[in-house]
């Protein structure tokens, strides 16, 4: 991240790490983020699931109809059902950010020939 005093992640600074480990331009990289990202926002738009093993899922929770009301008016409206789209996320993940080592995140493989 270009400035210390942010604590959020941007596009520019995913393309920028994308270019650097692949070693492509940074227009190269954009290209490959961009993908990634509509990939994701095109399948969530179709009412797809999005699954990342080891990083996590985008999912859908149905709201249900209710009341709600206006603020300016106090007026009661009905506020319709509708999609909302979230962030799970997976267990490797989980585990890492609460400072679980790398080796109790690796299964043993019960199968070694499989």
């Amino acid at each position: 991240m270009n400035d210390a005093s942010r604590n959020a992640m941007t596009k520019a600074d995913l393309i920028n790490i994308v270019a650097r480990k692949l070693e492509i331009t940074q227009v190269q990289a954009g290209i490959i983020v961009e993908a990634a990202l509509r990939s994701i926002v095109n399948a969530l738009q179709n009412g797809q699931e999005v699954e990342i093993r080891g990083f996590g899922s985008f999912r859908f929770r149905n709201r249900a109809p209710r009341k709600g009301r206006n603020p300016k008016t106090g007026e009661k409206v009905d506020v319709p059902p509708k999609k909302i789209p979230y962030f799970k996320m997976g267990k490797e993940l989980k585990a890492l950010l609460n400072g679980k080592p790398s080796e109790e995140l690796a299964a043993p493989n019960p199968n070694p020939e499989s």
